[in-house]
C-alpha cells in the first residue's frame, strides 16, 4: 500500500528507531533517581532538552516534555489561563483548531469563559484586522494554530503575537503540523506557548513537547509535581524523548530541500489532474499553505467514498484530521472557509512525506481518474 497520510502520523525513521533501542538499553533509569543509572538518564534528558531548544532558538528551561500534541495543548491553555495577570474571561480563536483544543474550549465555555471564533478567508487564513477588531478589554488569551492539518493553511503567528502584546494578551500556538517543516524562532517572539508532537516527525508516538515563554511567570496546574519542573506529572520517557529529538534533528537538517521537493510533488499532482480540473478541486492556496498537506474535493462524490475506493486500490489517504474522524459530521475547516455542508462532505486529504515519490502521485492520479470515470 502507498501511504499518503503523513499528516495523521509518520513511520519512525531508522535513526529514531536505533536511538530508541539504544536508549532503552542503556538509559532506562528513572531520571529522578539519585543513583548513577538515574543520573545518566537525567543527563541524556537534559541533552535532549537543550537540543530541542536549539531547534526553535529557545532557552532549555522553557522546554517541557509531554505525551504529545494534545497534552501540550491542554497544559499550555490551562497554564496560561492560570498565569495571566490580566482580568477577564474572553478568548479569541478559530474553528480551524485541532479537536483537542476545540473540545476543551467547550469545557471552558461551561466554566464561564466567552469564546469568539473569528472568520477566515476562503484559503483558511486569518487576517490581523479581524483579530484587532475582535480584541476587547477582557480578552486574555488567543489560540491560533500555525498550520492547519486539513488544507495546510499557514497563520502569521509572530504578527499575531506582536499584536497581542500591545493589549497584554497571551498566545498559544499549535505547531504540531509546522515544526520541522517551517522555521520557528522564538528568540525574539512574543508567543506564549507552542505545542509539538513527535509522531508527526518520524519519531515515536506518545511523546511531544511544550514551549512556555520564559518571560512569563507560569503557575503549575499540578501542585507538588516534581517531574518537568512541576509542569507535568509522571515518570519521563527518556528513550522516547531521545528518539523524538533524533528524528526532529534529521528532519530539520533536510528541511529546505524536502520542502522544495514537496512543492514539486504538489505541482506534479496538479498537472496530472489537469484534464479533470472541472471535477477535482484543490483547497487552499499554494502561496499560503504548506505543500505537504493537500486538501481536495471531487465534485459529486463524498470524501469518505473516495477514501474507501482509494484504500481498495492500495492508497492510504484521509477524510481529515485523524483525531476528528468518526464524528460523522462535515469538516469544520471546510465550513470555516465557506464551503456548504454538501461540499464539506466531499473533502478528502492527502499528505506527502519523505518516502513519497513522483511515481506514487502519478499512480494516485490515475486511481482518482478511474474513480471518477466509474462513478460520475
Amino acid at each position: 500500500m502507498i501511504y499518503l497520510d503523513y499528516a495523521a502520523t509518520t513511520p519512525m525513521s531508522d535513526e529514531a528507531l536505533e536511538t530508541f533501542v539504544t536508549a532503552s538499553k542503556n538509559y532506562f533509569g528513572n531520571e529522578r533517581s539519585l543513583h548513577d543509572i538515574g543520573s545518566n538518564a537525567s543527563l541524556l534528558l537534559e541533552a535532549c532538552r537543550k537540543q530541542l531548544a536549539e531547534f526553535i532558538k529557545a532557552s532549555p528551561a522553557s522546554i517541557y516534555f509531554t505525551s504529545g500534541g494534545t497534552e501540550s495543548n491542554l497544559i499550555a491553555i490551562q497554564t496560561l489561563l492560570k498565569s495571566t495577570k490580566k482580568v477577564g474571561k474572553h478568548i479569541l480563536t478559530t474553528t480551524l483548531e485541532h479537536s483537542s483544543i476545540g473540545n476543551y474550549l467547550q469545557v471552558l465555555k461551561e466554566q464561564g469563559y466567552e469564546i469568539t471564533y473569528l472568520p477566515v478567508t476562503n484559503n483558511g487564513n486569518i487576517s490581523l484586522e479581524q483579530i484587532s477588531n475582535a480584541i476587547r478589554e477582557d480578552t486574555i488569551l488567543g489560540i491560533f494554530q500555525h498550520v492547519n492539518s486539513e488544507i495546510g493553511a499557514i497563520q502569521p503567528i509572530d504578527e499575531i503575537a506582536n499584536l497581542f502584546k500591545r493589549s497584554n494578551i497571551l498566545l498559544h500556538c499549535d505547531c504540531v503540523q509546522s515544526f520541522g517543516k517551517l522555521e520557528i524562532d522564538v528568540s525574539n517572539s512574543e508567543i506564549s506557548s507552542i505545542s509539538i508532537s513527535s509522531h508527526k516527525l518520524y519519531g515515536p508516538k506518545g511523546v511531544g513537547a511544550l514551549y512556555l515563554n520564559p518571560k512569563l511567570t507560569c503557575q503549575p496546574i499540578y501542585p507538588g509535581t516534581s517531574h518537568e519542573s512541576g509542569i507535568r506529572p509522571g515518570t519521563v520517557n527518556v528513550p522516547a524523548i531521545a528518539s523524538f529529538v533524533t528524528a526532529a534533528g534529521h528532519l530539520i537538517k533536510n528541511r529546505s530541500e524536502e520542502q522544495a521537493r514537496y512543492h514539486r510533488l504538489k505541482k506534479l499532482l496538479k498537472s496530472q489532474l489537469q484534464d479533470v480540473q472541472h471535477l477535482v478541486k484543490f483547497e487552499g492556496s499554494d502561496e499560503e499553505c504548506i505543500p505537504n498537506i493537500i486538501g481536495m474535493r471531487i465534485i459529486g462524490l463524498e470524501g469518505q467514498f473516495v477514501m474507501l475506493e482509494c484504500n481498495r486500490h492500495q492508497f492510504a489517504i484521509s477524510t481529515g484530521s485523524a483525531c476528528a474522524i468518526g464524528m460523522q459530521k462535515p469538516s469544520e475547516t471546510m465550513l470555516a472557509i465557506g464551503r456548504n455542508q454538501h461540499e464539506a462532505k466531499q473533502f478528502f486529504r492527502i499528505s506527502i512525506g519523505k518516502l513519497t515519490t513522483e511515481e506514487d502521485l502519478k499512480q494516485f492520479s490515475s486511481v482518482l481518474k478511474l474513480i471518477i470515470n466509474q462513478n460520475l
